[in-house]
């Protein structure tokens, strides 16, 4: 690849979510903040919406590396399961025992016993679920219900919702109108403004080894915001091949041109006719 050619150790603009390039752009700071603070009062459902590709799945890992040695975390990455196998999951996030095929009564039972632990232990307990708005009504019902389970003094599991906007529309349906009055906490990912864009792209190369040298022009940043939309996961895709292009021509920056064929190659990029 293009790494030693333009002095990087690895790769800058990946679309995996590595808490290390986390960069904290206002709406990331804002959501994380929100994040934090909720997690704090240990009380009801917290719910982060974004459109596709602007990083919940990212947000949610700097979250949880966030959190002080008081929390214990579950994350469940695919919540598309029926209501069992989801708190079979989160007993076995958890480290929960069970005994082989346990029934569903005492599946509640091992892990409420499980969670007083934790509490007894001076522990919070924090579920973390991404792409909810996949989840069938059911599992929604029964993650309410799971919400039940409390001391005197607090609540023994708190949960998050990463979701799409769909997600909106799916709490709206009368059969989990109880889970959406427990939503006690919200926030919607943005996108990158234009000026955030620029330290965004500075920040991931940095991250990656660059020692300031200006591997992007002003154009193709420019051009870069126009076709991505400020959408992180799509600005990493046309930042990642613009370089390629650049590094094929043996040159040191990136132009508006080479953004421009990164474009032409990316289907969800906002494809501009060109006027000469």
């Amino acid at each position: 690849m293009y790494q030693e050619f333009f002095g990087l150790h690895e790769l800058p603009f990946g679309i995996t979510p590595d808490t290390s390039f986390f960069f904290a752009f206002s709406s990331y700071q804002e959501a994380l903040n929100t994040l934090l603070v909720a997690a704090r009062t240990g009380e009801g459902f917290i719910k982060i919406t974004g459109e596709v590709g602007t990083g919940k799945t990212l947000l949610c890992r700097k979250f949880m590396a966030s959190l002080g040695g008081d929390f214990v975390t579950a994350y469940i990455p695919n919540p598309y399961l029926e209501p069992r196998t989801l708190l079979l999951a989160v007993a076995e996030d958890l480290r929960i025992h069970l005994a082989p095929g346990i029934d569903q009564h005492h599946l509640l039972k091992a892990l409420t016993l499980g969670l007083l632990n934790f509490a007894r232990d001076g522990k919070r307990v924090l579920l973390c679920l991404d792409e909810v708005q996949a989840m069938p009504l059911e599992t929604m019902e029964a993650l309410r219900l799971l919400t039940n389970l409390e001391t005197e003094k607090r609540k023994l599991l708190q949960i998050v919702l990463f979701g799409q906007p769909e997600l909106d529309d799916k709490l709206d349906q009368e059969s989990v109108r109880q889970l959406k009055q427990r939503i006690t906490f919200h926030y919607r990912l943005g996108a990158l403004r234009r000026d955030e864009l620029d330290s965004y792209v500075a920040h991931r190369l940095a991250m990656a080894g660059n020692r300031g040298a200006q591997l992007f022009s002003r154009a193709a940043l420019s051009q870069l915001h126009r076709a991505s939309g400020g959408v992180p996961r799509l600005v990493n895709i046309l930042a990642h091949k613009a370089l390629l292009l650049t590094y094929g021509e043996g040159r040191g920056q990136a132009e508006k041109k080479h953004v421009r064929a990164a474009i032409a190659d990316t289907p969800a990029a906002k494809q501009t006719r060109w006027w000469w």
